[in-house]
Protein backbone atom coordinates (compact mmCIF):
# COMPACT_ATOMS: atom_id res chain seq x y z
CA UNK A 1 0.00 0.00 0.00
CA UNK A 2 1.31 3.25 -0.57
CA UNK A 3 1.48 6.16 1.25
CA UNK A 4 -0.15 9.50 0.22
CA UNK A 5 3.00 10.95 -0.41
CA UNK A 6 3.88 8.11 -2.52
CA UNK A 7 0.61 7.75 -4.65
CA UNK A 8 0.74 11.59 -5.04
CA UNK A 9 3.80 11.24 -6.42
CA UNK A 10 3.23 8.10 -8.84
CA UNK A 11 0.29 10.06 -10.28
CA UNK A 12 1.81 13.49 -11.05
CA UNK A 13 4.38 11.06 -13.12
CA UNK A 14 1.73 9.50 -15.10
CA UNK A 15 0.00 12.37 -15.32
CA UNK A 16 3.27 14.15 -16.74
CA UNK A 17 3.46 11.42 -19.18
CA UNK A 18 -0.14 11.61 -20.25
CA UNK A 19 0.12 15.18 -21.08
CA UNK A 20 3.20 15.12 -22.96
CA UNK A 21 2.24 12.00 -24.99
CA UNK A 22 -0.94 14.28 -25.45
CA UNK A 23 1.26 17.24 -26.58
CA UNK A 24 2.98 14.66 -29.20
CA UNK A 25 -0.47 13.61 -31.14
CA UNK A 26 -0.95 17.22 -31.46
CA UNK A 27 2.11 18.18 -31.87
CA UNK A 28 1.60 18.84 -35.81
CA UNK A 29 -1.87 19.48 -35.75
CA UNK A 30 -3.04 23.93 -36.60
CA UNK A 31 -3.83 24.45 -33.02
CA UNK A 32 -1.63 23.66 -29.64
CA UNK A 33 -2.40 21.78 -26.90
CA UNK A 34 -3.16 24.99 -24.45
CA UNK A 35 -5.31 26.58 -27.57
CA UNK A 36 -7.53 23.26 -27.72
CA UNK A 37 -8.13 23.33 -24.42
CA UNK A 38 -9.39 27.61 -24.52
CA UNK A 39 -11.58 26.38 -27.45
CA UNK A 40 -13.14 23.52 -25.53
CA UNK A 41 -13.80 26.20 -22.45
CA UNK A 42 -15.34 27.80 -24.94
CA UNK A 43 -17.65 24.89 -26.20
CA UNK A 44 -20.63 25.57 -24.37
CA UNK A 45 -20.86 29.72 -25.16
CA UNK A 46 -19.11 32.61 -24.46
CA UNK A 47 -16.58 33.54 -21.90
CA UNK A 48 -15.20 36.75 -19.84
CA UNK A 49 -11.36 36.82 -20.86
CA UNK A 50 -11.31 36.89 -16.49
CA UNK A 51 -12.94 33.60 -16.61
CA UNK A 52 -10.76 31.79 -18.54
CA UNK A 53 -7.59 32.95 -17.53
CA UNK A 54 -8.79 31.67 -14.28
CA UNK A 55 -9.91 28.57 -15.83
CA UNK A 56 -6.35 27.64 -16.89
CA UNK A 57 -4.42 29.09 -14.34
CA UNK A 58 -3.08 31.85 -16.48
CA UNK A 59 -2.52 35.56 -16.34
CA UNK A 60 -5.41 37.58 -18.17
CA UNK A 61 -2.12 38.78 -20.16
CA UNK A 62 -0.99 35.39 -21.01
CA UNK A 63 -5.09 34.67 -21.88
CA UNK A 64 -5.13 37.56 -23.96
CA UNK A 65 -1.91 36.42 -26.44
CA UNK A 66 -3.70 33.29 -26.70
CA UNK A 67 -7.06 34.37 -27.34
CA UNK A 68 -5.58 37.27 -29.87
CA UNK A 69 -3.59 34.08 -31.96
CA UNK A 70 -7.09 31.68 -31.82
CA UNK A 71 -8.87 35.28 -33.03
CA UNK A 72 -6.27 35.91 -35.64
CA UNK A 73 -6.85 32.24 -37.03
CA UNK A 74 -10.18 32.34 -37.33
CA UNK A 75 -10.74 30.06 -34.28
CA UNK A 76 -12.35 32.75 -31.76
CA UNK A 77 -14.24 35.87 -32.09
CA UNK A 78 -14.61 38.77 -29.35
CA UNK A 79 -17.68 40.24 -28.39
CA UNK A 80 -18.62 42.04 -24.96
CA UNK A 81 -20.96 40.76 -22.08
CA UNK A 82 -24.69 41.59 -22.10
CA UNK A 83 -24.70 43.03 -18.70
CA UNK A 84 -21.44 44.88 -19.30
CA UNK A 85 -20.14 46.34 -22.08
CA UNK A 86 -16.49 46.62 -20.39
CA UNK A 87 -16.74 43.10 -20.44
CA UNK A 88 -14.28 41.48 -23.06
CA UNK A 89 -15.94 38.04 -24.12
CA UNK A 90 -14.61 35.25 -26.32
CA UNK A 91 -16.84 33.28 -28.49
CA UNK A 92 -15.91 29.82 -30.52
CA UNK A 93 -16.44 30.24 -33.97
CA UNK A 94 -16.96 27.28 -36.86
CA UNK A 95 -13.51 26.97 -37.22
CA UNK A 96 -12.84 27.04 -34.16
CA UNK A 97 -15.03 24.06 -33.94
CA UNK A 98 -13.48 22.28 -36.68
CA UNK A 99 -10.04 22.55 -35.34
CA UNK A 100 -11.22 21.44 -31.58
CA UNK A 101 -13.26 18.85 -32.98
CA UNK A 102 -10.12 17.43 -34.83
CA UNK A 103 -7.48 17.76 -32.29
CA UNK A 104 -9.82 15.31 -29.58
CA UNK A 105 -10.46 12.95 -32.71
CA UNK A 106 -6.90 12.82 -32.80
CA UNK A 107 -6.66 12.52 -28.96
CA UNK A 108 -9.49 10.30 -28.49
CA UNK A 109 -8.11 7.25 -31.74
CA UNK A 110 -4.99 7.10 -29.56
CA UNK A 111 -6.55 6.29 -26.65
CA UNK A 112 -8.59 3.81 -28.17
CA UNK A 113 -5.69 2.63 -29.73
CA UNK A 114 -3.86 2.21 -25.96
CA UNK A 115 -7.10 1.05 -24.63
CA UNK A 116 -6.68 -2.21 -27.34
CA UNK A 117 -3.65 -3.21 -26.17
CA UNK A 118 -5.28 -3.61 -22.37
CA UNK A 119 -6.69 -7.35 -21.02
CA UNK A 120 -10.66 -6.95 -20.26
CA UNK A 121 -9.75 -6.81 -16.54
CA UNK A 122 -7.24 -3.43 -16.93
CA UNK A 123 -9.70 -1.65 -18.87
CA UNK A 124 -12.26 -2.79 -16.30
CA UNK A 125 -9.86 -1.29 -13.83
CA UNK A 126 -9.95 2.11 -16.11
CA UNK A 127 -13.98 2.33 -16.50
CA UNK A 128 -13.74 1.90 -12.50
CA UNK A 129 -11.69 4.95 -11.58
CA UNK A 130 -12.82 7.45 -14.03
CA UNK A 131 -15.51 8.61 -11.47
CA UNK A 132 -12.29 8.62 -8.71
CA UNK A 133 -10.46 10.79 -11.22
CA UNK A 134 -13.59 12.81 -12.23
CA UNK A 135 -14.18 13.61 -7.95
CA UNK A 136 -10.30 14.24 -7.78
CA UNK A 137 -9.81 16.63 -10.38
CA UNK A 138 -12.93 18.56 -10.24
CA UNK A 139 -13.10 22.10 -10.19
CA UNK A 140 -13.21 23.25 -6.34
CA UNK A 141 -15.04 26.03 -6.93
CA UNK A 142 -17.97 24.20 -8.85
CA UNK A 143 -20.70 22.52 -6.67
CA UNK A 144 -21.00 18.88 -6.78
CA UNK A 145 -23.15 17.20 -9.20
CA UNK A 146 -26.61 15.39 -8.75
Amino acid sequence: MHSDRELAEELNTRLREMVLMMRRVNADQAVTSQQASVLGSLENGPRRMTELAAEHGVKLPTMTALVNRLERDGMVARGRDASDARVVTARITREGTVQLHRVRERRIGILVQRFAELSERERETLTAALPLLGRLFADPDRPPAG
